[in-house]
């Protein structure tokens, strides 16, 4: 489990937020692997790139998953 703080934002975007995590490593990358539906949301595929994380939300990605906060 990643553990990541939103602090002062009210959402991070979902191909920022696995770029910020390490999962990706550029923004590009990101939004291939979102585009090839590797990437879920709450356990349902995502294929919106700029799609709003909000805090409470699990995103998944390769065996990992990041609660955001």
């Amino acid at each position: 489990m990643i553990p990541f703080a939103l602090h002062d934002q009210p959402y991070i975007e979902l191909h920022r937020l696995l770029k910020a995590v390490g999962l990706a490593d550029s923004g590009g990358m990101a939004k291939v692997m979102i585009a090839d539906g590797q990437v879920r949301v709450d356990g349902l595929i995502e294929t919106r790139k700029r799609r709003k994380i909000r805090s409470g939300q699990q995103v998944q990605y390769a065996g990992q998953t990041i609660v955001v906060a």
